[in-house]
């Protein structure tokens, strides 16, 4: 739910604006005890929806408002990058409107389930009472009331009972899981992403599209299993999604850390080694990721700052793990100039 407390940007005056131009702009407000996206024509109220729910937390938050049953994404988001409010994804920085509906599809990924109202009905959007905010445990680890029931009777058993468990699924099932919300659009789901449970198959619900290094890859949003299957990384060593990464933290890794994780496989006595280890020394043990997993601009996600329109690009870290020259360079050239050469 979308709260003052939770809402990453601010409301106070000369902070609470984005202007679409043309005398269009969007002012968040706090109206009595509720927050709104109000938008002005020429200084004009020419409409107002309240933030209802909020989504993301990390690199951005957008924001959604209930018409009915039937959810729109609010034109405005927040941008870490920024520091300050943007178009949303999927609205032009330069029109401004609150008519972009959310479908089933925005909810598999952002939420971990809705009861999508029956054809039949008569009616279309979703059932708001069945809605499950934020990806909660049963969406990766299944339903989990048998495991609660018994443990709940049986303290003394430290062992997970009847609750699917990371560690005992196969190197497939464990990408799969991460697959069902990381593989992009271009995966297209047989079925509700809301039936995958873990231990399933991907196969049972999209086609996986084959991803050719240098070749029509996948944009860097969303697309981190596609692009990390194509890795050599991957395809010579046993890595999965958790070998970086653990869903039940929130604590932000440095990327000293990640670092680790590299020379954990990559070393002088495997062999394998960084080749411009003789050129640039020690230093090299900090830039692992940056190098090989660079942050790179995503060409599907568009933001403009408000009122100076500047285009400041949505930057996602690469999961294809490669040589990126022109990355190499600004890393030689950040460490040269780090030491004065």
């Amino acid at each position: 739910m979308a709260t003052l407390q939770n809402i990453r940007g601010s409301f106070a005056k000369d902070s609470n604006s984005f202007s679409f131009g043309m005398g269009q702009k969007i002012v968040m407000e706090k109206r009595n005890d509720s927050l709104y996206q109000v938008g002005y024509v020429d200084g004009r109220q020419t409409e107002a929806e309240p933030f209802d729910i909020a989504i993301g937390n990390g690199k951005a938050q957008t924001y959604m408002y209930w018409k009915n049953k039937m959810l729109y994404e609010l034109p405005v988001s927040y941008f870490v990058a920024l520091h300050n409010w943007a178009n949303s994804p999927g609205y032009l920085p330069d029109h401004m409107n609150f008519g972009r509906p959310i479908l089933r599809r925005c909810l598999e990924c952002h939420s971990s389930y809705v009861k999508e109202l029956p054809p039949a009905s008569g009616e279309f959007g979703f059932d708001k009472a069945s809605l499950v905010y934020g990806i909660d445990c049963e969406r990766c680890h299944g339903p989990a009331a048998n495991h609660v029931n018994y443990h709940t009777d049986n303290p003394d058993d430290k062992k997970a009972k009847y609750i699917a468990t990371y560690a005992s699924l196969s190197r497939a099932q464990k990408m799969d899981a991460c697959a069902v919300c990381h593989s992009g659009n271009k995966n297209i789901p047989q079925r509700s992403s809301f039936g995958f449970e873990m231990g399933d198959t991907l196969l049972k619900d999209r086609t996986q599209p084959r991803v050719v290094p240098g070749a029509n890859m996948p944009d860097v949003h969303g697309n981190q299993y596609d692009l990390l299957i194509a890795s050599k990384c991957y395809t010579m060593s046993k890595m999965d999604c958790g070998n970086c990464h653990n869903p039940h933290s929130n604590a932000k890794q440095s990327m000293a850390m990640y670092t680790q994780k590299c020379l954990s496989c990559h070393s002088q006595t495997n062999h394998n080694f960084c080749k411009m280890a003789p050129q640039l020394g020690a230093v090299i043990n900090n830039y692992c990721i940056d190098c090989h997993m660079p942050n790179k601009a995503s060409n599907v996600i568009r933001l403009e700052a408000a009122e100076s329109k500047l285009k400041v690009p949505y930057m996602v870290r690469s999961h294809y793990i490669g040589i990126y020259p022109e990355e190499t360079q600004k890393i030689v050239e950040l460490i040269k100039g780090k030491k004065g050469v």
